[in-house]
């Protein structure tokens, strides 16, 4: 008896795909005569989301070898692992900030040279290396204030390893130094990557003291302009946003404004909290949960729902 079931198999589906990717071509080419953007560049002309991935992973080893390094990482061979580590995440960086350097040249229309280029590229990122001792101290002081300001938790190692609010200031604190040397779609990345990972949107615009604390986390959002003094806790679901946008006089949003909150050291923002707008919240203030803040509160202010509505208009005496 012959065995028929290889016939019944089916055949191959021709997806038509030398059409689809004419079409593609042509928008793409669309795309970039709308944007103005050089269709002969024959080459990548913006950094890669997966390259910075793999540079702040090996950065977060190098920065903290026994917790987050290798798991097969013995003492005797960790200065080796960091000096060769930080060797390969540096000289990728290099890579990915030319890159954004020669995109952003191209955008202002200036023809500055590879040589340049080059030049510029290495002392930031020799910059960036030299800032790392620095980060690395300052990250000391936010897993420390984790570990102080929750009961839970029963160790720093525990802090480091597991709370998503801590791998968040993490990749804030790099990213940080990246948009302040005139790197925002690095720095941008690189804070977007641990969003998604975390729930934790941070701007890497933001400027944040020592001592941070975010306990939970998911849903948190800090704008871009903020300013968050030293020793400062927040819960999650907490917003520092704007409270409207600027627009000139086409109609445009008009870019990096101050529009988000100040936050004066030792304040504790509890879960749902929303402060909108460029006002200040004063030093030892404690806002409570699920209150929504558009003006700006003295020193040791203690913000909750009850006296929100009782300084409301029409409730004062």
């Amino acid at each position: 008896m012959t065995d028929a079931s290889h016939t019944d198999l089916p055949r191959p589906v021709n997806w038509q795909l030398g059409r689809i990717v004419d079409e593609l071509k042509a928008a793409r080419t669309d795309w970039r005569t709308q944007s103005g953007r050089p269709l002969e560049l024959g080459i990548r002309e913006l950094p890669a989301r997966a390259a910075i991935r793999e540079i702040i992973e090996q950065l977060i080893g190098a920065l903290f070898p026994m917790r987050l390094g290798p798991v097969d990482l013995r003492k005797e061979s960790e200065d080796f692992y960091v000096g060769h580590t930080l060797d390969r995440a540096l000289d990728a960086l290099l890579g990915q900030v030319r890159l954004e350097l020669r995109y952003f040249a191209r955008q202002r229309g200036e023809t500055n040279g590879e040589l340049a280029l080059q030049e510029q590229a290495t002392a930031i990122v020799q910059d960036f290396a030299n800032a790392l001792p620095g980060l690395r101290r300052l990250l000391d002081t936010d897993v420390l204030a984790a570990y102080q300001g929750d009961p839970a938790a029963r160790s720093v190692d525990e802090v480091l390893l597991c709370y998503p609010g801590i791998l968040a200031v993490i990749h804030h604190r790099l990213a940080n130094h990246l948009y302040k040397a005139g790197l925002p779609l690095l720095a941008r990345i690189g804070s977007e990557i641990a969003h998604s990972a975390t729930g934790i949107d941070i701007h890497p615009g933001a400027e944040i003291g020592h001592s941070f604390f975010i306990d939970h986390g998911t849903g948190v959002v800090i704008g871009e302009t903020a300013v968050i003094g030293d020793r400062v806790r927040i819960y999650q679901a907490v917003t520092l946003g704007a409270k409207r946008f600027e627009v000139d006089d086409s109609g445009q949003l008009v870019k990096g404004q101050p529009r988000h909150p100040i936050i004066e050291d030792d304040v504790v923002i509890y879960a749902g909290a929303t402060i909108l707008g460029r006002i200040t919240i004063g030093k030892g203030s404690t806002i409570g949960g699920n209150v929504w803040v558009t003006r700006s509160v003295p020193e040791g202010s203690n913000i909750t729902q009850a006296t929100l509505q009782q300084h409301a208009p029409g409730n004062e005496r």
